[in-house]
Parts: structure tokens; sequence; C-alpha cells
């Protein structure tokens, strides 16, 4: 049996959001629409749990971080507008893929605040990952965000011991890698323009129709620098927690609607004999 009963590579811009892209709406409705797509596809796939492995929460340099609180929430504030979600966390998972990736000698912190549980213990719930979990059914969650300070390998190597942990659960488990791309395609937006924005962005189109989402992770530090993306350390950790062998990607959308790129996938797991 597969280890996710429904995976997805997914954008965070804010206007994914209809209620948050009220000035023009039809923005990112290519994506909103992939994201409505993948929304669909996990509901039908009835999770107890969704993983959503995210570059914007809570990091600790050097380590994977692992939301272990009892509840997360986040307020989404853009054009004037408000979206607030609150999360229950799935705090047995968490914990067991804190110990896996502990027990693999991986540098892991589970994170908790202020008690160990009621009204108080909650954390920030970040953009990465309140963004794609408005498309999706509403259920427990666990929260990862991972170091740019930890090797590209050892990503994979934490993916192989969250899928390790999930598979010992016996729950049904989503996985979401939220990664929005190369973030200099424009000159008038935050990180300016270079031309290794659209390079990186054609290539990690090309590896992920192919199949091939290891390879994100031999980009050099100066490609990855000029073009700041920041998708490749979840979808890496995806790439191990789904193996090669066992993977097929169904390529949903990719577009540059403003300075930073959009891709939607979904990622179909077989069985390792099919």
């Amino acid at each position: 049996m597969p280890t996710f009963v429904f995976s997805a590579i997914t954008p965070h811009g804010y206007e994914i959001l209809e209620d948050l892209s009220p000035h023009n709406p039809a923005l990112m409705e290519k994506t909103r629409q992939s994201m409505q797509t993948l929304g669909f596809g996990m509901a039908a796939a009835k999770p107890e749990t969704i993983i959503v492995l995210t570059p914007h929460g809570t990091r600790i340099d050097g380590q994977f971080a692992v939301a272990c609180s009892a509840r997360m929430k986040g307020t989404l504030e853009f054009a004037g507008r408000q979206q607030t979600m609150e999360c229950t966390v799935d705090r047995e998972l968490a914990r067991a893929i804190v110990k896996a990736a502990t027990d693999d000698h991986l540098a892991v912190g589970a994170l908790q605040y202020a008690t160990s549980d009621g009204p108080l213990a909650c954390l920030a719930l970040d953009w990465g990952a309140q963004i794609p979990l408005s498309f999706m059914p509403d259920v427990p969650v666990v929260v990862i965000t991972p170091s740019r300070l930890v090797s590209m390998a050892d990503h994979l190597r934490f993916g192989e011991s969250l899928a390790r942990a999930v598979a010992k659960s016996g729950k049904r488990v989503g996985l979401i890698a939220s990664c929005d791309w190369a973030h200099a395609h424009d000159a008038s937006g935050p990180y300016g323009y270079h031309p290794s924005a659209a390079k990186l962005d054609k290539r990690v189109v090309q590896l992920l129709k192919a199949g091939e989402i290891e390879a994100l992770g031999d980009f050099s530090p100066d490609f990855i620098e000029e073009a700041k993306p920041d998708g490749i350390w979840q979808s890496l950790i995806l790439a191990g927690a789904i193996a090669r062998d066992v993977r097929r990607i169904k390529f949903l959308s990719y577009e540059v609607p403003t300075y930073f790129g959009l891709i939607c996938c979904e990622i179909e797991e077989r069985a390792a004999n099919d």
C-alpha cells in the first residue's frame, strides 16, 4: 500500500486566495484552479492528517523543525483583507517523525510553545502552510520546516525517516511540499531581476515532469542564490519520502504572474510491486 494517500507540490503566494486578491482576482487564477483540483484530490483521499513542509515556519538553524504544540494559528493580511486559520496538531505523528529522524542521526527539533498542553500551547501557522491548507480538508496537521544549513542529502534522508514514521503509524496521511520557485523574475520585485530565475524555473519544470525531483539538489549554490527559489528543500524531503521507483508526477500548472514562480503538481504513489 502507498505510504501517503495523496501528495502534492503547491505554491503559497497570498493572491492565490481569492479573498486576498480583491483588486485583481484573475492574477493567479491559473494556479488557483490547480490548487482547487489538488484540494478535491486530497479530500477524496480522506486523510486523517496532512503533513505540510514549509520554508516559512519557525526555523532552527541546522535542524529540521517539527511543530509539536497542541495547536497552530495564523492570520494572513494582504490588500486590506484578513484570513485566520487554526489547526489541531497531530502530536502523536509529529513526535513519531522526530523520533524516526533522531534514530537516523539527523538533526531535528520538536517545537512547542508556552505549555505542554492547553490553550496556550499554540505555535504560529505561517503562510507557507496556511495557503495550501486553505484548499484542503480540515483535519489535524503536522508542520515541518527544513533548514538550508542542512545538506541536500540529509533532506532526502529526512524524507525517508518521515515516510517510515507515517507507515508505522497506520494512519491515512497526506503530504504537501509548499514551494514557491525563483523570486527574481521582476526588477520591481523585492529581490530584483536576475536571468537565472527563468533558467532555474525552466529546469525545475523539466525535472518535475521527468519525475527527477532528487536532481534539484544538484543546483549550484551560486545558481540558487541568483534565482532565489524557496522550493528545493521541501521538494527534496518529498523525494526522500516517495521514492523515484514508486512515484509518478502529474504536472498541473506553472506561471509567473508577479516576481516569483508558481508550480502545482500531484505526486501519485504506486505500490512498489506495481
